[in-house]
């Protein structure tokens, strides 16, 4: 007697706390009526401590659970329908040619890793027409809002700016074209090929000129670097310049179809060791890159996850120096690199300054008497010489009275 009268002074508490509500009813899908599972799991939790005073059903649970019971397994089973529902349905796709929803080899989403492994920082990507709002891309400075985009994207050199006639030295020529096509042609032949070609020599003997026009009339276009670009003030960036510069070179053989090259000039100036001069974790870096890449010339990774189908082409690398005894040993043994000294000979100065003086109208006995005259020159100063001539004729106009 006195529980049941404490069960019922404790409904009458609940009753006067909790704020009167009417159970919500809606159509169900088969055409009955249902209620929210929710609310009634809602109910079942405030009524908690009067449960125990209910009289229990045959089961042995309590009538309030009973009700609640059947309330909760109704709404787990549309749950269970509707999770099933889904999974029947295949997910639909954008389209077969989309690339929202595109894997790579493993499975991954390839817009995701492309996106983790770009280094974009958003100024190759400026403000573009059909991009953005024309409200915002102006029509100032063009429809562009970085008016060098298009020229800081090709990296490549097309040497149009080249003209008129030159004479290559052979065995120059030889040397260099051997190289790049043996390296073109390494999958068929049994044996190390070097990845690098060091062409080093005095100052001013052409070798830089000389290549760039193997290069055009071989039809590469070659990435060239500079030994300004082996130092920066972040560790590690050359390295990474330089396997991104690769990467690059091997972007234009696979899609122009068109035969490309890395060169770098004055490579002793940029990581040479030279005394009363500090050597930088970067220069270790560069010496460590170009090692890596003459031992394993088809994996390069510019920091992204390395995977098994990533493999890029063979990109024949070419480096100029003056003096190559100051570049890291290891770097420059046979299997990495291979060494060309250049020196031109007489016959090859004599043809090669006749082509600088062919507008004067000096012929090769000429050149060769003007040779015998300053033995022992570089290129260069036979080319000083033909600008001081010019020099001395335009002085003398201007000091006429």
């Amino acid at each position: 007697m006195e529980a049941a009268m404490a069960c019922t002074a404790m409904g009458t508490a609940l009753a006067a706390t909790q704020p009167s509500r009417s159970l919500a009813l809606k159509p169900s899908r088969v055409g009955g009526l249902s209620f929210n599972a929710k609310s009634s799991r809602q109910h079942a939790r405030r009524f908690a401590p009067v449960r125990s005073c209910l009289p229990a059903s045959p089961s042995g649970d309590t009538r309030a659970d009973e009700g609640v019971a059947e309330a909760e397994a109704g709404g787990e089973s549309v749950a269970k329908s509707d999770e099933s529902g889904n999974e029947g349905k295949a997910k639909k796709k954008l389209s077969s040619q989309s690339s929202w929803e595109a894997t790579d080899v493993l499975g991954n989403d390839y817009l995701y890793r492309l996106g983790k492994e770009s280094d974009n920082l958003n100024i190759t990507v400026g403000a573009k027409t059909g991009m953005v709002d024309s409200l915002f891309t102006g029509d100032f400075l063009g429809k562009e809002a970085d008016i060098v985009f298009k020229y800081r994207q090709k990296v490549t050199r097309s040497f149009e700016h080249i003209t008129g006639e030159y004479y290559i030295a052979p065995a120059f020529m030889d040397k260099v074209v051997t190289h790049i096509a043996k390296n073109y042609l390494a999958s068929q032949i049994d044996g190390k090929i070097p990845l690098i070609l060091g062409v080093w020599g005095g100052k001013g003997q052409g070798k830089s000129f000389q290549t760039e026009l193997i290069f055009k009339a071989m039809g590469i276009e070659p990435i060239i670097m500079s030994a300004g670009e082996m130092e920066s003030e972040w560790a590690g960036e050359p390295g990474k310049l330089i396997r991104d510069r690769y990467r690059a070179a091997h972007l234009v053989i696979k899609n122009q179809g068109k035969m490309s090259c890395l060169m770098i000039n004055d490579l002793d100036a940029g990581i040479g060791r030279f005394e009363h001069t500090q050597m930088t974790v970067n220069n270790q870096i560069v010496v460590g890159t170009l090692m890596n890449l003459a031992d394993n010339p088809t994996r390069v990774s510019v920091g992204q996850d390395w995977r098994e189908n990533d493999i890029v082409s063979r990109v024949p690398i070419i480096v100029t120096g003056n003096d190559l005894s100051t570049i890291w040993a290891p770097l420059l043994r046979d299997g990495r690199m291979d060494k060309f000294y250049w020196q031109p000979t007489r016959t090859d100065l004599v043809k090669i300054v006749h082509q600088m003086y062919k507008k004067d109208g000096l012929s090769e006995e000429d050149i060769g008497s003007i040779i015998d005259t300053f033995p022992n020159q570089a290129l260069d100063f036979y080319g000083a010489l033909r600008s001081r001539t010019y020099d001395k004729h335009i002085l003398e106009v201007l000091l006429k009275p």
